[in-house]
């Protein structure tokens, strides 16, 4: 059951997976490659000389200057650097590129280093590696990765009369490392089955503008249906019929995801039926199956309302009925077994409650009964249905919790996880028939599990273990929760990982990372990767930050609108917490965050850049009065009930005080790492392009200021493996090379 909290997450900074992007965008840079030349002269006169950039690589690229105003409410700013946004202008890739020259020029010194950090990850991991298997369909699922492949490969075997054992030969399903083959990236979302095992469908991004193209397999005789749908979301799923499938297309200049299709397998997907159309263009609409598997869900999704049609999974053609219309700052998410919905709401109940309700009544909230009430001091997250069972996942203090007790019960009981900081979260349960409750856990120091917990006895059975290879044991670091005191006396949150060799005396470097928005919480879970940090004595330190739900609903509703400024406060903060408290070197004190977590990172530059010797802004979010005005860029207008809508001055006014791009100052900034991507649908590249050229006009030190622009990539980064860990080497060899650890 996806709830209102993982539905939110779903927006800016989503990865759900969604279809390849069949634009001229994509054919950009084989043409500008052949047409540079013919452009030479002309190029000549920009305002920036590309020979000087290409030439000496130690001296920064210059942008050109090209004033754009934009008034609003009588107020009037002018933009040098609007003209960035023209994606298939020549001059903008010429300048993106010099700017990944001149970063690789000016970090050629941890090439080696960024090789070692990169082995380093590599080496930890296991590179030949199984998935914990799951049932669905009559079927055990899996996926595997072998040493030197990008991708995963997926596979599944029949489940035997008992249910839990395998039978059978093994069938390959999927391979991603074939898909990929002459794409420079490829990205594949969840793959879905028909009831009975026959076709499997997938979508494929070969882009990273989340634009996906959905095939289908005949598990029969292994062929591809002649069937391709171009141009989704990729979230689809099977109705129960075996011959239908219900998928998702987004606007193509906006991205809001708007429509839902109904495909019947073997004809023309161009005469697929329109199913449902959203409006408003506030609401984005997703798919989710019940438990039952009796009905689809299309959910109409927008920051403060929710309205659910269900699909009856049975009955294809059939019109969706909704479940109850959608109200203002009315949430609520669905599921379904035993013949009756049960209903997570926050209706008079901020941090939600858990009701039961019939269809014929679902539009009456009245009539709905109460099964786990409010709790003020309690978020409550998530629910999971089983035949003769009933689990909730709660929030207290920051830190995930399951209860269960037996449907015709009413006494709860509670699992340990015997951990100060942790991360645990329900797995794929799609069996209902059962005693077994599956989730996985991890910490700051405990590699990722896959357990199945039976309600009946109580016994934890670890299905799968993450191994951590290289010398790796889990008893040489120590996590901790603190708390720092933030300037209106709030507590926050904040967890930490280091070493046992390492001191809490004020001599350690320190990486503190947060998001902040949306309402998502930012879990302590394990990351092979920051070993590579920690045990080079950096303290990693991860602030659950006001703009999260960590500590309940009231804590995402004081860090967005017009209280957006305390998760910049409070990141501040917890920083200065952290130096006072000697977790930190004052001079050593570095900083990360990503998408709105890397509008956090710009906005702790402009209020305190004396407070961090580095910051690494990954795909940030930063230009949010000029974004939030243009409702021709992606996803703006499903976001006014998250930043505001600037078109009202009192937002105006709030926005323009804070947006990063917006108040650069001529002063000193610390060492800066900028990441993006060309082709990043969620948070558009020219933002953090634009940040850089303003920063490089006005800022008055001599810090490094770098842009990493991925040319063949979108939000969430290269899609294979390894070039994964070579990213991630190149930012940590960032911060080592800032703190004077070369090794």
């Amino acid at each position: 059951m996806v709830t209102i909290f993982e539905l939110q997450t779903l927006k800016r900074f989503s990865t759900m997976p969604i279809t390849r992007y069949n634009s001229p965008l994509t054919k950009w840079h084989h043409r500008a490659s052949m047409l540079l030349k013919s452009w030479a002269l002309s190029l000549l006169l920009a305002s920036f000389s590309m020979s000087q950039i290409t030439a000496q690589t130690a001296h920064p690229p210059v942008a050109a200057k090209k004033p754009h105003q934009l008034l609003t409410h009588s107020h009037l700013r002018t933009d040098d650097y609007y003209w960035m946004r023209e994606r298939e202008n020549p001059e903008v890739v010429q300048w993106l590129e010099a700017e990944n020259r001149y970063r690789e020029a000016k970090m050629a010194a941890t090439v080696p280093l960024q090789q070692k950090l990169a082995n380093e990850i590599r080496d930890r991991i296991k590179q030949d590696d199984e998935s914990a298997p799951y049932p669905d369909r009559g079927y055990l699922w899996y996926s595997r990765t072998k040493d030197g492949q990008q991708y995963a490969i997926h596979y599944r075997k029949k489940i035997a009369s008992d249910g839990t054992s395998s039978i059978g030969v093994e069938e390959l399903v999927l391979d991603e490392n074939q898909l990929a083959e002459g794409h420079e990236f490829c990205e594949v979302g969840d793959l879905q089955v028909s009831t009975n095992g026959r076709f499997v469908a997938w979508p494929a991004d070969f882009v990273g503008r989340r634009m996906f193209t959905i095939q289908i397999r005949d598990t029969v005789d292994g062929n591809m249906l002649s069937d391709t749908i171009t141009d989704t979301t990729g979230n689809m799923f099977f109705a129960e019929d075996n011959r239908h499938l219900f998928y998702t297309r987004q606007d193509p200049d906006t991205l809001r995801f708007d429509r839902l299709y109904c495909h019947e397998l073997g004809t023309d997907s161009e005469k697929d039926r329109l199913v449902y159309f959203e409006e408003d263009e506030e609401f984005n609409l997703f798919l989710l199956p019940t438990k039952s598997r009796r009905y689809i869900q299309c959910i109409s999704m927008q920051t403060l309302s929710t309205e659910v049609r269900l699909i009856d999974a049975h009955e294809p053609n059939a019109e969706p009925i909704v479940f109850l219309p959608r109200e203002a700052e009315h949430e609520y998410s669905l599921d379904h077994l035993n013949d009756s919905f049960v209903v997570l709401t926050n209706w008079q109940a901020p941090n939600n409650r858990l009701m039961e309700a019939s269809l014929q009544k679902s539009t009456d909230k009245n009539s709905w009964k109460e099964i786990v009430p409010h709790n003020a001091k309690v978020l409550l997250e998530d629910v999971e249905l089983f035949k003769d069972w009933l689990v909730v996942v709660e929030r207290v203090d920051g830190l995930s919790r399951f209860r269960y007790r037996r449907t015709n019960e009413n006494s709860w009981q509670a699992i340990d996880f015997g951990e100060p900081c942790f991360s645990t979260l329900p797995a794929a349960t799609t069996e209902s028939n059962t005693n077994k409750l599956r989730f996985t856990f991890s910490s700051l120091k405990t590699p990722p599990s896959v357990i199945d917990f039976d309600m009946k006895t109580g016994a934890k059975t670890v299905v799968k273990q993450n191994a951590v290879l290289g010398g790796f044991d889990s008893k040489n670091y120590i996590t901790e929760r603190v708390w720092a005191t933030a300037s209106d006396g709030t507590q926050v949150p904040i967890s930490l990982i280091r070493h046992r060799q390492t001191q809490v005396d004020g001599t350690a470097p320190l990486l503190l990372y947060a998001y902040g928005s949306y309402g998502i919480n930012m879990e302590d879970e394990f990351v092979a990767s920051i070993i590579n940090l920690v045990d080079r004595g950096f303290i990693y330190a991860i602030a659950h930050i006001r703009g999260g739900q960590e500590m309940g609903r009231h804590w995402y509703d004081d860090g967005k609108l017009l209280h957006k400024k305390n998760t910049f406060s409070d990141f501040v903060d917890c920083t200065r917490h952290l130096i006072a408290t000697k977790y930190a070197n004052p001079k050593r004190v570095f900083a990360q965050g990503g998408s709105a977590g890397g509008l956090l990172m710009g906005a702790v530059t402009n209020m305190a850049p004396d407070l961090y010797c580095g910051i690494i802004a990954e795909v940030p979010f930063l230009d949010v009065v000029t974004t939030m005005l243009d409702d021709s860029i992606p996803l703006t207008t499903s976001e006014y009930d998250e930043w505001g809508n600037p078109n009202e001055k009192e937002y105006y006014d709030y926005m323009l005080s804070y947006s990063p791009y917006d108040n650069v100052e001529r002063k000193a900034y610390p060492n800066i790492l900028v990441i993006t991507g060309f082709h990043d649908s969620q948070v558009q590249y020219w933002e953090p392009a634009k940040w850089v050229a303003k920063l490089r006009e006005f800022k008055t030190d001599q810090n490094l200021l770098l842009l990493d622009v991925e040319m063949h990539a979108g939000h969430g980064g290269s899609s294979g493996r390894y070039d994964r860990y070579k990213e991630i080497a190149k930012m940590q060899a960032f911060v080592l090379m800032l703190s004077g650890i070369g090794n």
